[in-house]
């Protein structure tokens, strides 16, 4: 049953604590508020302002599970806060480890301050859960797919359109990575586990992928970066550093180029160019 009262409570004490540097946006002049402003929790939180005050003053319907994650990763909670809220509004908290999509504070304040590079954080099975607005330049908005679609490394081996933003010297390669990363997340969860049924998925729709995967290559990996091509700007070669969140699973990339370079003039107009050239 929803305690509209903690929840409520919950939610303005969570809302006055955070400053809007903690989440990523301007401070902005004539600032009055301790802490952010209602209309700017909806906005994170992908929620009307009405709706999300309604929640506030113990008012409303009873939010959905979806709605309260979303709620969850707006506010930054930690597992242990986004567990506490899930109660209050009278659900069963999510699966923690490595199904969870719930991003950690930690994590999320280090992307928050990523805003001038592309950067994108994604599950171990290579489903993208954010990116920043250069990331959507670079590669376009990858968080818009559904189901098995979401997977990097599904697109890959299903989607041609999917391949012609890196550089076809570079296919073979990519595809020997997908696959032996495939198998290596099937092989740590076991069977029964998202990863073994995605590679189960792959070995049915991809040839490529099932002679690959009969290879049994592990280990491999992006030592030399990715080369990118931009329908704007042609091709781009970008270091890729990872930083790894170990109780979710989830993974930082986060995409640069050496200074003097012509990718790195490349990456500095992306800025410019935005999404408008890259599929969405």
């Amino acid at each position: 049953m929803i305690d509209r009262a903690g929840l409520a409570e919950f939610l303005r004490h969570r809302r006055e604590s955070l400053q809007p540097e903690d989440v990523g946006l301007p401070r902005g002049e004539r600032r009055r508020t301790s802490g952010l402003r209602r209309e700017e929790v909806a906005t994170l939180c992908h929620l009307s302002t009405d709706y999300y005050s309604r929640l506030e003053r113990e008012r409303g319907p009873h939010p959905s599970e979806r709605l309260i994650a979303s709620i969850a990763q707006g506010l930054h909670l930690s597992l242990d806060e986004r567990d506490h809220l899930f109660r209050l509004a009278g659900h069963n908290p999510p699966p923690r480890g490595s199904t969870s999509e719930h991003i950690s504070p930690g994590l999320l304040r280090i992307f928050d301050r990523l805003a001038d590079s592309p950067a994108e954080i994604v599950t171990e099975l290579g489903e993208t859960l954010r990116q920043t607005p250069l990331g959507i330049a670079l590669t376009g908005d990858v968080t818009r797919y559904t189901g098995p679609a979401r997977s990097i490394t599904y697109r890959w081996f299903t989607d041609p359109a999917s391949r012609t933003l890196y550089h076809p010297d570079d296919h073979e390669r990519m595809s020997r990575v997908f696959a032996s990363g495939a198998r290596s997340v099937a092989t740590l969860r076991g069977p029964g586990s998202r990863a073994a049924r995605l590679a189960d998925l792959l070995l049915s729709e991809s040839r490529e992928f099932a002679a690959l995967w009969a290879g049994h290559e592990v280990g491999l990996g992006f030592d030399q970066g990715k080369r990118f091509v931009h329908p704007a700007l042609g091709s781009l070669e970008l270091a890729c550093q990872h930083l790894v969140d170990p109780e979710q699973s989830h993974i930082l990339l986060v995409y640069t180029a050496v200074p003097g370079t012509e990718s790195y003039e490349k990456l500095q107009l992306l800025s410019v160019i935005g999404a408008q050239h890259v599929g969405s």
